[in-house]
């Protein structure tokens, strides 16, 4: 068998393995994005209190601890002509911040892998800021990944490079 055969027959069998696993399992779900392990978050004491008054400055607040808690991954200056994968989630959080579920609303057309990687990522969090005056709230967040695992989120994007 031709060497460059393998990758496109490690592909198709990590897809055949997937089918067989549902969306809401993350463990091997992100099998074909294994290049990119599903980092620990760096230990935080408590979460902090947001005060925004908004879903838009709460969007910030909680991109920005995604950001501290992941600092390897995220994609620093402006994102490449074309991504990898955009993924959309939501988050629900209760009074206290902590994550109470996280749902893959719109996942990548092409890299399937990837959405189940950011849903992990978001879970190993297991608490975002205090959403303060906005109570319980559902944190919606667009995912820019580059084929390397790292991100930027849409409401801290630095925007989008044209051309190569």
């Amino acid at each position: 068998m031709k060497t460059a055969a393998l990758p496109r027959l490690r592909r198709a069998v990590c897809r055949a393995a997937l089918a067989l696993v549902p969306l809401a399992s993350t463990s091997a779900a992100w099998a074909q994005f294994s290049h990119v392990p599903l980092p620990l978050p760096l230990p935080r004491p408590e979460a902090p209190v947001s005060g925004a008054p908004d879903e838009r400055s709460y969007r910030r607040d909680a991109a920005r601890m995604v950001y501290e808690a992941f600092p390897m991954h995220v994609f620093k200056g402006q994102l490449p002509a074309l991504m990898h994968a955009i993924a959309i989630t939501e988050t629900d959080i209760d009074d206290d911040g902590r994550i109470r579920a996280v749902r893959l609303v719109r996942e990548p057309a092409a890299a399937k892998e990837v959405g189940p990687w950011v849903v992990g990522l978001i879970r190993r969090l297991e608490r975002l800021p205090v959403p303060g005056q906005l109570r319980g709230h559902t944190w919606t967040e667009v995912w820019l990944v580059d084929r390397s695992g790292r991100f930027q989120a849409d409401s801290l994007s630095e925007g989008q490079r044209f051309g190569r």
